[in-house]
């Protein structure tokens, strides 16, 4: 009797988080390019901004499309190929949570319009839905949490402050490239965003830091609780302590 009273709470909070509205989180993603990108070179194979399959930000092990993939915690929805900027979308749904993950892979070259699409869905600007089977989901700026992986392109390119938030909503942020509270800290500002995760130095934006900091952000973690997760798995992968971790993974201004 206890393990079927267990069972049936179990399942009521279950259908509970899906009678909720879902939520999106929306990530962008340049893919990693040796050719039109001021990057340290890599490989070849895992370099060529024009192949997702193989690159290392998406297809590689550690990218994007195949880490969430292999994990529990989300179920791989839809995949398809894009026109222009965009080379391929993934779109998941967590298994427990009322949230969707919408993953853009952009072609290495136009890195530039892939931070601009970032900014501009994070001020309210930009905002769109995409219908998966019969529900709608939002997203860019109907998102609650917009985050940019890849290589810092404001090292290479600057941008006129032109994200101004247009609708008074506070969307979170999450930007794995380097150094990127220095560079991204002036249009976080003007668009209004709360920077739950961000940068101090060089880092490797590799899938595993935004899985772990995504999972405790659904569940409702505090920004020192999604920084700790963040801060572990990256820890973990790369070697190095928590504590130079979570120096480089900070949260907030």
């Amino acid at each position: 009797m206890a393990k079927l009273i267990a069972f049936l709470a179990s399942m009521t909070l279950f259908l509970f988080a899906f009678s909720q509205e879902s939520k999106t989180i929306h990530v962008m993603v340049a893919l990693c390019d040796n050719q039109y990108q001021g990057i340290v070179k890599v490989p070849k194979a895992i370099g060529n901004g024009q192949d997702p399959d193989n690159n290392l930000y998406w297809g590689c092990g550690y990218g994007i499309r195949t880490y969430f993939k292999k994990g529990a915690d989300w179920k791989l929805i839809k995949q398809y190929k894009m026109q222009g900027n965009i080379m391929e979308r993934i779109v998941f749904k967590h298994h427990t949570q009322p949230y969707y993950l919408v993953a853009d892979a952009y072609n290495g070259k136009y890195i530039k319009q892939c931070t601009i699409d970032y900014l501009n869905s994070l001020s309210g600007k930009h905002t769109d839905t995409i219908h998966i089977n019969k529900e709608v989901v939002k997203i860019q700026g109907h998102s609650s949490l917009l985050a940019y992986i890849g290589h810092n392109g404001l090292m290479d390119f600057s941008l006129p402050d032109t994200f101004k938030n247009t609708d008074g909503k506070k969307r979170d942020a999450i930007i794995l490239a380097c150094v990127s509270k220095q560079y991204f800290a002036p249009y976080l500002k003007s668009a209004n965003a709360s920077p739950l995760i961000w940068t101090t130095n060089l880092m490797c934006p590799e899938a595993y830091t935004l899985y772990d900091a995504i999972n405790t952000y659904i569940k409702g973690g505090t920004q020192a609780q999604v920084q700790n997760s963040a801060a572990a798995a990256y820890s973990k992968y790369q070697k190095c302590s928590v504590g130079a971790a979570k120096r480089l993974l900070v949260t907030g201004w």
